[in-house]
């Protein structure tokens, strides 16, 4: 096996110029009174000599792995320094899969257990499926951040409810395959959101393809030009006949155990879910989703069989280090199929690549490169008067709660009826054919688990509310005659997880409180560094200061840095430090100065200070001068 470090270096992680005040941020932000207790894991990738250089550090202990790649093209992942406990050694894919598992981690962390609003889940009672491969295909991509924080459980912004952390809880998003061609009944499987779209494909009878495999190797053995994930063929069963189209419901932000939950209590309720689940199977574990477990990274996984660190769109908001300038497709909401890479293949592509001619729909999808119909990348081929008059149809779906509650979750559940309405007109056209593939995000259920909770009745309305449309799309294909041969996913994009809203917590923003020179957007950080190189001449005179910035332009350079302040000083044994320089560097980011010949490089010390970027100190003989952070931390 070989070592499998980051496929596309491009400034992400910790680069040899960024340990000081990497490891400055980190011991920052693990130590801090208030934000220490709020962080749960600090992730980061580094060069190291033996190839171990993905990092994991907690203020119980910390994590260094490396990533390995056999012949066959296969993963592994080998442990290569652990101090005081390995902070995502556990990481059993069926932990915490039941509210009743939920409830005892919570009341073995010191916490209620019967209080949905305070059910909060300390580290020790956590687990991080997957971990090390969900940490480490993250650093892959060049708009990795250089640091990643994964909060606690309960200390992430400042709503009810939230997700974007490592741990089982937020990560976990309910994973149901219904129809032709499935065994039916409960799997004991957990699966990664990467996993659903090779597994659909091959459920339909898709040929593989000539691509790239999970590890970057050129494989014929896929069914996407980029493939992370695996066909699950242990739930596909091949004496039945093929299902011959696809539809997935993404309820977006349902959280597993609430879902199961109001199935078990509740038997009369969500029968349009239930007749799906009766006929499905279902992945007690469910699905692993994209790090960080947010919206826009984890669509684009789940429709292209990738992860975040090989289809780019790394976070909702990420810093694009060669143009210098900060993009947020989320924050876009529109138009945003355009970030990902073009290395990737969506669902809808594959579709079209194997039938041409046909229809293919993204209901209000984050990510639809290629559906032929995408309100949101701007190919609507509704009839919009027809669309105006359904949604008015549709409207009494809508709770009247959301209005005099919240008014964000009444726009969430107006925007699912116009999703349905489009649904209905698009299956109903005499002059198109109907959808093959509909990915069909329904919005109200991460409104509502964000503003309520993930165990609230609010949340539990907007369940209620998400089945009935649900049932209108299964009557309409019952109606079509189209039921009977679709493949039908239930999904989420991230699971959820109760805050305590008190704190309004944003641990990754305390670097800039702490005067570090950073982009931050949660739950990542972008340090502003420079790389400073020393040269002495050979007698021992003169020496000079070369400082450019840590981060290339799209050409390849690197910048030089002119004005940064350059402070030099002679340490000699049992004496105060002496000045010997102080001035900045010109055009060309060089600073010259005199040494006294009889004193050595390691005694000289250099400091730079550069606008809007982070102090650099090194000896003249190039050693850094950082802290010992293991010692700092651990000792």
């Amino acid at each position: 096996m070989r070592v499998h470090g980051p496929e596309r270096l491009g400034g992400q992680g910790l680069q040899p110029a960024q340990d000081e005040s990497g490891d400055r941020a980190i011991l920052a932000l693990l130590t801090d009174p208030v934000v220490g207790p709020q962080v749960d894991l600090l992730l980061t990738w580094r060069p190291h000599d033996d190839g171990a250089g993905y990092e994991v550090w907690s203020s119980r202990g910390m994590v260094r792995f490396r990533r390995l790649v056999d012949d066959q093209g296969a993963l592994h992942f080998e442990v290569a320094e652990v101090i005081g406990r390995n902070p995502i050694e556990a990481q059993d894919p069926l932990a915490l899969s039941t509210l009743a598992a939920e409830r005892a981690a919570a009341i073995a962390s010191g916490f209620d257990g019967d209080d949905p609003e305070r059910r909060f889940i300390a580290p020790d009672q956590q687990s991080y499926p997957f971990g090390y491969e969900r940490v480490a295909q993250l650093f892959d991509s060049p708009h990795a951040p250089d640091i990643a924080v994964s909060p606690r459980d309960w200390c992430s912004g400042n709503q009810p409810g939230t997700h974007g952390a490592l741990h089982v809880r937020q990560a976990r998003a309910p994973l149901w395959f219904s129809g032709p061609g499935i065994r039916a009944g409960r799997v004991e499987l957990a699966a990664r959101s990467v996993d659903i779209a090779p597994t659909c494909l091959a459920a339909l009878g898709f040929p593989t393809v000539e691509g790239v495999g999970p590890a970057g190797v050129p494989t014929d053995d896929v069914y996407l030009a980029r493939q992370d994930g695996r066909p699950l063929r242990e739930i596909l069963d091949p004496e039945q006949p093929q299902p011959t189209r696809l539809y997935v419901f993404l309820m977006d932000g349902m959280h597993q155990t609430e879902l199961e939950d109001r199935l078990a209590r509740d038997p009369d309720g969500l029968p349009n879910l239930r007749r799906l689940r009766d006929r499905a199977a279902v992945l007690a574990g469910g699905s692993m989703v994209n790090f960080p477990s947010i919206t826009w990274p984890s669509h684009t996984a789940i429709v292209t069989g990738t992860w975040c660190g090989h289809h780019g769109v790394v976070n909702p908001t990420y810093y694009v280090r060669e143009d210098r300038e900060t993009v947020s497709p989320q924050g876009l909401q529109v138009g945003t199929e355009r970030f990902a890479s073009s290395a990737v293949e969506s669902l809808y592509e594959a579709f079209h690549r194997v039938h041409p001619d046909a229809m293919t729909a993204a209901i209000h999808a984050p990510f639809g490169r290629s559906a032929k119909h995408a309100v949101l990348e701007g190919r609507n081929l509704c009839d919009r008067a027809r669309v105006k008059e359904l949604t008015v149809q549709f409207a009494g779906d809508m709770n009247q709660r959301w209005a005099d509650e919240h008014p964000a979750v009444a726009s969430e559940s107006l925007l699912d009826t116009r999703g349905l309405a489009q649904v209905y007109d698009l299956f109903t056209r005499d002059d198109l054919p109907a959808p093959l593939f509909v990915y069909h995000e329904l919005a109200v259920t991460d409104g509502a688990g964000h503003e309520y909770g993930p165990h609230h009745e609010g949340l539990a309305d907007a369940l209620t509310e998400t089945d009935r449309r649900i049932g209108h799309v299964l009557a309409l294909l019952d109606e079509k005659g189209l039921f009977d041969d679709t493949l039908f996913v239930v999904s989420a994009d991230h699971g959820m997880a109760p805050q305590d809203t008190s704190m309004r917590a944003n641990p990754a923003a305390h670097v800039l409180d702490a005067g570090f020179a950073a982009v931050v957007a949660e739950p990542m950080i972008w340090l502003l560094d420079v790389s400073v190189a020393v040269e002495r001449k050979p007698d021992a005179r003169t020496a000079r200061v070369e400082v450019t910035d840590a981060d290339a332009l799209a050409s390849g350079e690197y910048p030089v840095v002119e004005g940064a302040l350059v402070d030099v000083f002679l340490h000699r044994p049992g004496l105060e430090p002496r000045s010997l320089a102080s001035g900045r560097t010109d055009a060309n980011g060089l600073f010259g100065f005199a040494t006294p010949s009889d004193a050595d490089s390691e005694h000289i010390t250099v400091t730079v200070h550069a606008q809007g970027r982070n102090p650099r100190r090194l000896r003249l003989d190039g050693t850094p001068l950082g802290i010992d952070l293991r010692a700092a931390l651990y000792s």
